[in-house]
Formats: structure tokens, C-alpha cells, sequence
């Protein structure tokens, strides 16, 4: 396992355990507490974690499971993903079985042959970028969960792989609506959790992005509206991009309305 892998796993554990510290303990009512994402109570974004860290383990153990999830998708491709999280949401064991869902994933992400990419719903991926994508998602749906019970979220330096992939999903945003990526690389600084300035982009580009880390991580996942955040755009390529911009995987999102 290389050094990044081994970091990115850890720092998903922590993210998938500090959500199942709220949730725990919820009653049923708890449970169905309304989240910030429309129709969506805490289980269903806790069995939304729960199926896609299933999905994830089925493409990197099981072809059988896995062609059979794509056949899923293929006939639904619009509902298939809720609709499994929905029916996935009833279940009494929900948080056992989250729970040994992510110690599966953890190990085959591990134990996964280096230089070997593992099918997805988009481009085939390396252990390293899947539990890349699963920490993003871990932690935006976490987010949801916070705000929907109003518990406080303290954001940490883990955050830096959500940026990452925010930074590097920037073409793919601008395709998946239609967009011509722009030529040019940005420069981009974002001030972290514990204060220290991630960057990204050649020192002299044209192009500049600045701002928290936490706000640019919000904005990517669809948590925050732009006029939200305290990011600065500098020219009119990034600002077109802080229209866009989205770290996951699919159809671009409703976004969050300005507050």
C-alpha cells in the first residue's frame, strides 16, 4: 500500500466514524429528521453512504455483483441509485451494516493491486482516487446530516482531499455542462482548517482563485451557494467556473440556494 493510499484510507475512517458518533444514538425519530437535501431524512443519507461504499467494494471484488449493479443502472439510470439507498434507509441494522460495510471497502481498497484500475460509474479508478471519492462524499453527506440535526461541524485538515479532487475535477465540470474547459491552468491558494495555504497551479497564471478551504470544498460538493462563500475569483474563466464547479461523478446537481 503506498504512503497516499494508507493516508486517504485513514482519514475516511475518521470522516465515516465521526458521522456514526451523531448518529449512533438516534431514536426513529432522529432518524427521519429532515437534511438540507430535498426528501432526504438522515437515514437516507447514511444508506446512500452505506449502498455506493457497497457499490465501490462490489467493483473491486466482485464482477458478478458489480455487472449487475451497471444492469441496474443501465435500466434506471435516474432512480436506480435512490431508490436501492430508499429501500436500503428502512432497515433496522442500518448502522452495522454501514459500519462493516466500510471495514470491507477499507481492506479491498488496501489490499488492491498497485497500478490496477477498479470499473465505476464514470472513469475506471485506482483504489487511491475511489477512496478519494468516497471521503468526499462521506464528508458532504456528513455535512447534510449536521445541519439536519443541528450538530456543529468543525472542519479539519482532512478536507484537503476533497480540494484536491474539487481542483482536479475542473475540466469535468466545465464539460458536464456543456462548456469548453479552459486552456490555461489557475492558480489556486486556499487557506486550511489549521491555517496553512494549500496551492495548487503555477505561481505566474493569469488566472486566480483564493479563499477558505472549507468554503471551496462546500461549494464543490453543492453545499453552499457561491454567494456564500468567501472565494475570490480572479478573471472571468474562474469565475465561470465557480458556476460549475462539482466534484462528483454524473449530472450536475440543483445546487444550494443563496441563504
Amino acid at each position: 500500500m503506498t504512503a497516499v493510499l494508507q493516508q486517504v484510507l485513514a482519514d475516511l475512517a475518521a470522516e465515516g466514524e465521526r458521522l456514526e458518533q451523531v448518529v449512533a444514538g438516534l431514536d426513529d425519530d432522529g432518524w427521519r429528521t429532515p437534511t438540507p437535501a430535498s426528501g432526504w431524512d438522515v437515514a437516507t443519507q447514511v444508506a446512500h453512504l452505506a449502498w455506493t461504499d457497497g457499490a465501490a467494494l462490489a467493483a473491486a471484488t466482485d464482477k458478478d455483483a458489480w455487472d449487475a449493479l451497471v444492469l441496474g443502472a443501465i435500466a434506471d439510470p435516474e432512480g436506480f441509485v435512490d431508490e436501492q439507498a430508499l429501500a436500503l434507509a428502512r432497515t433496522a441494522d442500518l448502522v452495522d451494516r454501514w459500519r462493516d460495510g466500510r471495514a470491507a471497502l477499507h481492506a479491498a481498497l488496501g489490499a488492491y493491486p498497485q497500478g490496477q484500475r477498479m470499473p465505476w460509474f464514470g472513469p475506471p479508478m485506482s483504489a487511491a482516487s475511489m477512496a478519494t471519492a468516497r471521503l468526499m462524499e462521506t464528508w458532504a453527506h456528513s455535512l447534510d446530516v449536521h445541519e439536519g440535526l443541528g450538530v456543529p461541524v468543525v472542519d479539519t485538515d482532512r478536507i484537503r482531499h476533497v480540494a484536491h479532487l474539487g481542483v482536479r475535477t475542473r475540466d469535468f465540470a466545465f464539460g458536464v455542462h456543456g462548456l469548453e474547459p479552459p486552456a490555461e491552468a489557475f492558480r489556486i491558494d486556499l487557506v486550511s482548517p489549521s491555517e496553512a495555504v494549500w496551492s495548487w497551479g503555477p505561481e505566474d497564471a493569469a488566472q486566480t482563485l483564493t479563499g477558505s478551504a472549507g468554503d471551496f470544498c462546500r461549494l464543490v460538493t453543492q453545499r453552499v451557494h457561491r454567494a456564500d462563500t468567501d472565494l475570490v475569483a480572479g478573471g472571468p474563466d474562474v469565475e465561470r467556473w465557480l458556476d460549475v464547479a462539482q466534484a462528483f461523478a454524473g449530472r450536475p446537481g440543483e445546487g444550494r440556494a443563496p441563504r
